[in-house]
């Protein structure tokens, strides 16, 4: 009977939602443990928060909740409340430019140690996603070998200039800006190292992007040229990392973590791609490259895991045809709601107060 009551208030605890986030408390790993003591349920509540008020409130809603279970006539929530680990502030490099993005707030790096993870189709569904949460976002493909935004957004055309500046192209509420506009689809970019930093601070500081909430920048796979000039030139907001759930995958998504922090760049966490695959026809669930590699990686280098995005055939489609999945899903789906969760991940990352960096003399 207990367990039967203990199943029942965690059911009735996953329809509750943190205030302003769409997943749900369990999910979020907010609750610890649930108590069967005859019919007066115990639980046990650890959030991370700077929000006490919000904290607070999820507690009443517990009980709320759990008493309304059949079978339970009471029942006590308790709440152990921490501050949550403060990010490092991304120290400025004498190098960096303050007259490069002056209007845009946050710039945040989406990166890889390898290809093939799906680092593209994560940038510009999470730069659309958090347009479609009310704020003014630009995508910067900063991948200057192998580009894929003209694809992914359905763009063969070369964008506007007055010979100063450069206008991007604006689709489904962002702007957006790629070396792939400017260069025909079939030839290859052979260039050295100063002419790959020479094109990148042109497509930062020429373009004229305006006032931006968020700048994602789709970067380059691997730890080379592209990420120095980005990491000197422009002051960072953070860096998500983009890995796919198997080992060789995550041995480079490593790499590229411990390369951002090297130079100071701020981790937002990371984001597991390809975690899973629903077959169509049956249901079933598969881990084709295992499963919870993403997660576990977070854990052993201490960084936040922000959330898996499922396989499915559906999201190449859209991105090959120039309608990203949260594009086609608008209105909600499997995808489109994974990636809502990654963008409000990434959002409660970013925004929160980073800690200053105290220099000893």
């Amino acid at each position: 009977m207990s367990k039967d009551l203990e199943g029942g208030v965690w059911d009735a605890l996953k329809t509750i939602r943190y205030p302003g986030m769409s997943r749900d408390i369990v999910s979020f790993g907010f609750v610890h443990k649930v108590t069967i003591d005859g019919s007066t349920a115990t639980v046990e509540l650890e959030m991370s928060t700077h929000n006490a008020e919000a904290a607070e409130a999820v507690r009443q809603e517990v009980e709320k909740a759990a008493n309304g279970v059949p079978g339970i006539t009471a029942t006590s929530a308790v709440l152990k409340l921490q501050q949550p680990a403060k990010r490092q502030a991304a120290q400025r490099s004498i190098a960096q430019d303050p007259g490069l993005l002056p209007e845009v707030r946050y710039v945040v790096a989406v990166a890889s140690g390898k290809g093939g993870v799906g680092k593209s189709t994560v940038s510009a569904n999470l730069a659309i996603r958090l347009a479609q949460l009310g704020h003014r976002v630009g995508l910067l493909d900063a991948d200057i070998y192998g580009p894929s935004v003209p694809t992914m957004f359905g763009i063969s055309r070369r964008p506007a200039t007055d010979g100063q500046t450069v206008e991007p192209f604006e689709k489904y509420g962002i702007k957006l800006m790629s070396l792939g506009f400017m260069v025909e689809i079939d030839t290859p970019v052979i260039w050295r190292g100063p002419m790959v930093m020479k094109a990148l601070e042109q497509l930062l500081g020429q373009v004229s992007w305006g006032a931006l909430d968020y700048l994602i920048v789709d970067m380059p796979p691997g730890t080379g040229d592209a990420q120095l000039t980005l990491t000197q030139r422009v002051p960072l907001s953070g860096a998500v990392i983009v890995t796919t759930p198997q080992d060789v995958s995550l041995i480079d998504a490593r790499k590229g973590l411990a390369m951002f922090r090297k130079v100071n760049v701020p981790v937002v966490g990371i984001i597991e791609n390809m975690a899973s695959f629903a077959c169509p026809h049956c249901g079933e669930v598969t881990h084709i490259f295992k499963s919870g590699g993403g997660e576990r990686t977070a854990q052993l280098v201490g960084c936040r895991f922000l959330g898996s995005v499922p396989l499915d055939p559906a999201i190449a489609e859209g991105g090959d045809a120039g309608e990203p999945i949260v594009v086609t899903e608008k209105d909600g789906g499997p995808h489109a709601d994974a990636f809502k969760v990654l963008a409000e991940a990434v959002m409660a990352e970013v925004e929160s107060p980073p800690t200053p960096q105290l220099t000893i003399v």
